[in-house]
């Protein structure tokens, strides 16, 4: 692909960096980008700016944020004796499309992968253990997705949490083997629903 001005190309280059973008549809972005008014791209750049350097991450759950604790730990209306534990942020946003969990979250930030070098310590599995020590936590309901790596999650997490916690998890709506954000809404809504006791999960594995 032959540029006229490298400034095109490098911002083609930048493009194409973005998960799922190759360079074609990169070059359309750009070229999109340079029909637009000139304070609508400085606009764009400074929201993505912005977005960059003033997100934070909710120091209880771990979710994005744009203060100290996230919008759905702060809500007075939702659940916090329940926590959902999810594998990412991209978990949180589909489970919340569902409309069907009034709880709170945790994310992890990924999912024990030995071969991956991601081990226990490496996820945001001491601070969930915390949670549930020091809050009055009633029920904690794993939303991983149905992999060897989700289940291997479940199994250390679910052996280090006070027995008098309900732990479950989320039905087999999902294939084993898919991932939980590519899920449709309704195939969610009724894993959720449906959700099975970990004794029960843990026993068929």
């Amino acid at each position: 692909m032959q540029f006229s001005s490298a400034l095109l190309e490098n911002a083609v280059n930048e493009f194409s960096k973005l998960p799922g973008i190759g360079r074609k549809t990169a070059l359309r972005l750009v070229l999109h980008l340079l029909k637009q008014e000139e304070e609508d791209v400085q606009h764009f750049s400074e929201v993505v700016s912005r977005m960059r350097n003033e997100i934070k991450f909710c120091q209880r759950c771990h979710n994005v944020a744009d203060a100290d604790i996230c919008s759905i730990c702060a809500n007075s209306m939702r659940k916090q004796d329940v926590i959902c534990v999810v594998e990412n942020i991209r978990d949180v946003i589909a489970l919340e499309s569902t409309q069907q969990f009034s709880g709170t979250y945790h994310v992890l930030g990924g999912v024990i992968s030995p071969l991956d070098g991601v081990g226990p310590s490496q996820l945001n599995i001491d601070t969930l253990i915390h949670r549930v020590q020091k809050e009055e936590i009633r029920e904690v309901i794993f939303a991983l997705s149905p992999t060897i790596q989700g289940d291997t999650t479940i199994y250390y997490i679910q052996k280090k949490l006070n027995p008098g916690v309900r732990i479950t998890t989320i039905a087999r709506g999902i294939a084993f083997g898919g991932e939980l954000e590519y899920a449709d809404e309704m195939t969610l809504a009724r894993s959720l629903q449906n959700r099975l006791p970990i004794e029960s999960y843990v026993s068929n594995k």
